[in-house]
């Protein structure tokens, strides 16, 4: 009982610090009062909100997790799963956060709010997935072969004077080897082969 007391006292304390403001000094309570018991729904629950305020996302989605696995009070685990997807929208985890918010409207579907942060989400994710190129089937890529094999040929065959002087160079190169080959030949066949 004298716990259960405690753990209140450090909730009231946490609140009043919240509603101030100070973040820091309301995770410090609400922190002790979770310390004391760590399943306490209400002390996830504001902890999640003031991980939230000092944008200690990852924090706040635990505490909220907590909050739900731990109260049997509807409302409250409706608060942390609406709660939990606006982190989740904030950290542009757009699945996890419909989700967050259709378990929300599942407990409470007169909720507003949950409902039109759904349907935000869930436009936000679509836009997503249309502006993400989409693999390309056979047609496609024959048409896209297709359409650079009828670039006019100006294009294709324009080479600036180094790209034409190292061309020839090369055919020169080659042409030399092409005769040394020759010569090498005529000379080779002249001779008998060897016994063995």
């Amino acid at each position: 009982m004298v716990n259960a007391q405690n753990v209140n006292k450090d909730l009231r304390t946490g609140n009043k610090l919240y509603r101030e403001k100070k973040y820091d000094q309301s995770l410090a309570a609400y922190n002790k009062a979770l310390e004391k018991e760590p399943g306490n729904a209400k002390a996830n629950y504001n902890n999640g909100n003031a991980n939230f305020r000092n944008n200690k996302l990852d924090e706040a989605i635990r505490n909220y997790d907590n909050t739900i696995a731990n109260t049997k009070d509807k409302t409250v685990k409706q608060n942390a799963y609406y709660n939990k997807g606006v982190v989740l929208s904030k950290q542009k985890k757009l699945p996890e956060s419909i989700e967050a918010y259709k378990e929300a409207l599942k407990l409470n579907g007169n909720d507003d709010d949950a409902r039109k942060n759904l349907q935000k989400a869930l436009a936000e994710l679509k836009q997503q997935q249309q502006k993400q190129p989409q693999p390309k089937d056979k047609d496609q890529k024959k048409n896209e072969k297709q359409q650079q094999e009828q670039k006019p040929k100006e294009q294709q065959n324009k080479l600036n004077k180094e790209q034409v002087e190292q061309l020839l160079k090369s055919l020169q190169q080659k042409e030399k080897e092409v005769q040394k080959k020759i010569q090498s030949k005529n000379q080779t066949s002249s001779q008998p082969e060897k016994d063995w």
